[in-house]
């Protein structure tokens, strides 16, 4: 057993040890089924010798219930055995897909700006797939197979130790071929899976992106690149199958010659008179059930390779841990002020933020404006600790935030951005998305969205499903859901990333008035790219590469901060 193969087995014996009972069952159906493969070769003996040769009549009545009984315990335990391996394979892999979704949830957003989505979905279904494979068929399988062969070896060298000696002495010159195979066979698995992670990842874009796709008529360029790196897969794909199955005809090349050996010097004895007729075929019997076996378990420690390098994906994510740690202390009581202090922000190597410095008090509307890149979306990203701040400190009611549980402080915190998401699920399952569904709270923070009027006029209400992506759905419509969304989890902080964009003037003017109403003991935060939107705001940041330039009120920013005039300007 390979280094690889020993990490791959370490790894799962915390599984394992949750199923001792299954397991003991599954060892005994193992048991079982090995004591029948070799007891079903023991009879040949005596039903040549003794019936066919000796003529025993007495023991013509009794060996065909005897060898039913055989085969009955050998069925039964390879059913046992089959049965729960599979159901303690099959659970530890619910388990897995469990801990890989739970885990990278828990990751910081660098990680999934790293990650491409439909690569995390390959590690989360087709890596761990893979390992289902293994540890609730492959690894059961070579096991009983292991004991199989353990206890044939024993049989024939219990029958005759010289023409034992002879059937095994071609096995070591498998075993560094084997170990090549492996090798190989773990690398292109590994290329495999990779390749197989692109080729999900670049489906989930173009769906995802359907509307760019076919706005541009690129569905042939799409399926042109898709055609290349299907192509790609499917000679990895055959690189694979032939390197297994090098195996099987190896393998049954060393056992011809075997077989060979053992007719040759088996016969000789069988004329000189030292074995008889029988237990020469019983030792031949169990000699080709030996290589059965033998093949199996070196086809199967081959194919283990595939999941050897999954499981090297999936625990590469399962081991790796979050940059940002949870904290411990709760937000309790009414948040009333927030402070950031001297606070950078570094993206890799480029600073999004440098030096900002801003407080906001319960009550207040704090508006961020600027250029595209000034810095707005990374304060936001701050205040829900998607990023932790490169250096300075954030407080909340004096509390640095990095003190904070991230629960209590994103419950405290409710966010409407232009890009407006939506879950395949009912109207009223979208706006509590999280809490417990309230109709009726449902449908208030729908009439303070002004969505009522639309939403029950659909065809099953505040029931009816909203498609993917909310398509069935026009812009505005789903803009409205997502501010009753940010409603109904009764935030203390408001964040609005230009949350009326997507709206008529008419619209846009009653959700402001009911913003401004939901808003008045709240901290609200306005990114804003229509400066007429935010002349009545408490306090408004300029924003510019990162830096605050100027912060004030509407008139004293138009009286005093040229950058603030050049942005009035470019909108006029």
């Amino acid at each position: 057993m390979n280094k690889d193969m020993k990490l791959f087995l370490k790894k799962f014996i915390p599984y394992f040890k949750d199923y001792k009972i299954q397991f003991a069952i599954s060892i005994i159906g193992m048991i079982m089924a090995a004591v029948g493969t070799a007891a079903t070769a023991y009879m040949i003996k005596p039903v040549l010798d003794e019936i066919f040769i000796d003529k025993n009549e007495q023991l013509l009545y009794i060996l065909p219930f005897v060898l039913i009984l055989v085969l009955a315990v050998k069925s039964i335990g390879k059913y046992l055995q089959i049965y729960y391996a599979s159901y303690i394979g099959l659970d530890i892999v619910k388990r897995l897909r469990d801990e890989m979704l739970e885990k990278i949830l828990s990751f910081e957003m660098d990680f999934f700006h790293k990650y491409r989505s439909g690569e995390l979905i390959s590690r989360t279904i087709n890596d761990v797939e893979r390992i289902k494979l293994v540890v609730s068929n492959m690894i059961p399988h070579m096991l009983r197979e292991a004991l199989t062969i353990v206890i044939l070896i024993g049989y024939i060298f219990y029958l005759n130790p010289k023409m034992a000696f002879f059937s095994i002495i071609f096995l070591p010159l498998a075993v560094k071929p084997l170990s090549k195979l492996a090798k190989k066979m773990k690398a292109l698995s590994f290329n495999l899976q990779e390749k197989i992670s692109d080729l999900t990842a670049r489906l989930s874009e173009i769906f995802n992106n359907i509307e760019m796709v076919k706005a541009n008529s690129v569905e042939k360029y799409e399926a042109t690149i898709f055609k290349e790196e299907n192509e790609k897969i499917n000679k990895i794909s055959r690189k694979a199958v032939r390197t297994s199955e090098l195996v099987s005809p190896m393998m049954e090349i060393l056992g011809g010659f075997a077989a060979a050996l053992i007719i040759f010097v088996g016969g000789k004895e069988v004329i000189d008179g030292t074995m008889s007729v029988g237990s020469f075929f019983s030792f031949l019997t169990a000699l080709f059930m030996l290589y059965t076996p033998i093949k199996t378990v070196s086809t199967l420690y081959n194919k283990i390779q595939d999941a050897v390098a999954a499981s090297e994906r999936i625990f590469f994510i399962l081991n790796r841990t979050t940059k940002v740690k949870d904290g411990t202390k709760s937000l309790e009581g009414n948040i009333t002020n927030i402070e950031l202090q001297t606070v950078s922000l570094k993206y890799d190597d480029k600073y999004a933020l440098k030096n900002i410095s801003l407080k906001a008090k319960r009550g207040e509307k704090i508006a961020l404006v600027g250029n595209s890149g000034g810095g707005k979306s990374s304060i936001v990203n701050l205040l829900l600790r998607f990023y932790d701040t490169s250096d300075g400190k954030i407080l909340f009611n004096d509390i640095n935030i990095s003190e904070l549980n991230l629960k209590s402080l994103r419950n405290s915190i409710s966010i409407v951005t232009q890009r407006v998401y939506m879950m395949n699920d009912t109207v009223a399952n979208n706006v509590s998305y999280g809490l417990l569904a309230d109709k009726e709270k449902v449908i208030k923070c729908l009439k303070q969205a002004n969505a009522w009027e639309f939403v029950q006029k659909l065809e099953e209400g505040i029931e009816t499903d909203i498609n993917e992506f909310g398509t069935n759905l026009s812009g505005g419509q789903r803009q409205r859901i997502a501010i009753a969304r940010a409603i109904y989890r009764e935030p203390q902080i408001l964040i609005f990333d230009e949350a009326t964009s997507a709206l008529d003037t008419k619209s846009e003017k009653s959700i402001t008035e009911a913003l401004e109403n939901i808003s008045k003991d709240k901290i609200t935060f306005i990114i804003a790219h229509r400066l007429n939107t935010i002349k009545h705001a408490d306090k408004i940041i300029v924003l510019k590469d990162g830096e605050i330039v100027c912060e004030g009120s509407y008139d004293k920013l138009w009286q005093e901060c040229e950058e603030f005039k050049h942005l009035v300007g470019i909108q006029k």
